[in-house]
């Protein structure tokens, strides 16, 4: 019996610090993205300013990949930072049905804001643990990503 109620233990520990870890980090990355200048979008198009990237323009199809979603999805989300001035869209001179996107200025000062939150998360956390401890973490979470990936294949594929 003491076994079982242990694995329950561990269970719900376990189970515990994924929902709160993600709930957290969604949570403290809406409160602290979308303030002052940025206050106009979500955390969402931060998401989508993220993926539409600093370097060449990208398609549509390109930025709908990497956010595993449905262009028809992503042109809601567009249409919504292109009139609040972060997105830009371009047809390609080659191909007039291919439409690039870029970001503004006002999307790349959004950009810059989103990857030093994070990098600042990254140095802050790495900052609590030893090189070891840090290697245990990737290849724990490196694991925890691969097994999501593999067992929710057909819902990641699906979008």
């Amino acid at each position: 019996m003491k076994k079982w109620v242990k694995i329950m233990d561990t269970d719900r520990t376990l189970n515990d610090i994924l929902v709160n870890l993600f709930n957290d980090l969604m949570d403290i990355e809406d409160k602290c993205l979308i303030t002052g200048e940025f206050r106009n979008i979500s955390n969402n198009d931060m998401h989508v300013i993220e993926a539409v990237g600093i370097e060449e323009p990208r398609s549509m199809s390109e930025v709908a990949k990497m956010l595993n979603i449905t262009t028809g999805t992503l042109t809601r989300s567009i249409d919504a930072l292109v009139r609040k001035k972060y997105v830009e869209r371009n047809r390609s001179e080659v191909d007039k049905r291919v439409v690039r996107l870029s970001l503004t200025e006002a999307g790349v000062r959004a950009y810059e804001h989103h990857a030093r939150f994070h990098q600042n998360m990254i140095e802050d956390i790495k900052q609590q643990l030893s090189d070891g401890e840090t290697r245990v973490l990737i290849a724990t979470l490196g694991k925890l990503v691969a097994y999501f990936q593999e067992k929710y294949k057909e819902y990641l594929e699906s979008k």
